[in-house]
């Protein structure tokens, strides 16, 4: 991962460690917020029609939504139920295993397809778009155990952004369901951040496009953007934390982000260059909605370094 970008979130968990131990108000509407945004954004990834409204009147209010199917409503149901799952087995500080990875796609595919739930597929299957060809099926169990084998060597060793990265595209290489696999995956990226004190990572559906690219690349032997795009998911929500706690107006100096508009008050560049800047990684900047957002600290810092290019 980026160093800037890991040392930006490293600096935001530690803020957020700070301000620990948090109001159960604000916690319970954190939770609101991210499992209604999480379950969107994560099936509507994977083709589901269902709007962010919409899901909300299926989760909370248990509302049936016409011209929709009985799948997608499955789908917006038990991906809540997964979550659920992920936090009880946090509370319960158990032990990633080959069992809890069955289990979590069971709960994603109930109802769905009972047949196939929890179950390693036994056919080999084609990603479309994707460059990758899932292995045989015949390996998927000793893939997965060499997987969790992985996980449990780097656990201590690699920086957890990092590692929960790495983990949601090692699993989804191996593919080990008929289907379900980019939902298990993201489940399991956030298992592995919340059991280490941080919120969910949301992969927005704006950002789709850019998602599979960079899963592309990563087929490619170049896992850097996608690690980074991961990064900057967990950066957002940790910045989301952090403005529900502490409003900006309470904070000292110029902590707290502003949007490429109000940015350019700060500096010869446009609008357009910033956007340019940011979306392509090279202007630390996180996306809220539709608009990319930024600190007048990254900004200070990216004309330094355009003044000092070998400033460290």
């Amino acid at each position: 991962m980026n160093d800037r970008l890991l040392a930006s979130i490293e600096g935001k968990k530690r803020e957020l460690d700070r301000l620990r131990p948090l109001s159960s108000g604000i916690l319970q509407k954190l939770r609101d917020q991210f499992v209604l945004e999480w379950t969107y954004n994560s099936n509507a990834l994977e083709g589901n029609t269902l709007s962010l409204q919409e899901t909300e009147l299926v989760l909370n209010r248990g509302l049936t939504i016409g011209n929709k199917s009985l799948k997608e409503h499955f789908e917006a149901i038990n991906h809540k139920a997964g979550i659920e799952f992920v936090e009880q087995f946090v509370a319960k500080k158990k032990i990633l295993d080959e069992s809890f990875l069955k289990e979590l796609h069971h709960i994603i595919l109930k109802n769905i397809d009972d047949g196939n739930a929890g179950r390693y597929r036994v056919t080999n299957v084609r990603i479309l778009g994707a460059v990758h060809i899932p292995p045989d099926p015949s390996k998927i169990p000793r893939l997965i155990q060499e997987f969790l084998a992985w996980y449990y060597e780097h656990q201590h060793t690699m920086p957890i952004p990092a590692l929960a990265a790495y983990a949601h595209y090692k699993f989804v290489c191996i593919h080990p369901f008929i289907d379900g696999n980019g939902r298990t995956s993201r489940l399991l990226m956030n298992l592995i951040l919340m059991q280490n004190g941080y919120p969910p990572a949301v992969i927005l559906n704006i950002d789709r496009k850019k998602y599979y690219r960079v899963l592309k690349l990563a087929d490619l032997d170049k896992p850097q953007e996608f690690i980074n795009f991961i990064g900057r998911a967990i950066e957002r929500s940790l910045i989301i934390y952090l403005h529900s706690i502490e409003p900006i107006s309470t904070r000292k100096g110029h902590q707290g982000y502003i949007s490429l508009k109000e940015a350019t008050q700060y500096c010869d560049y446009s609008l357009e260059y910033l956007s340019l800047l940011a979306r392509k990684g090279k202007l630390p900047a996180v996306k809220f909605q539709r608009n990319w957002m930024t600190t007048r600290e990254a900004i200070e810092d990216y004309k330094n370094n355009r003044k000092n290019p070998n400033r460290t």
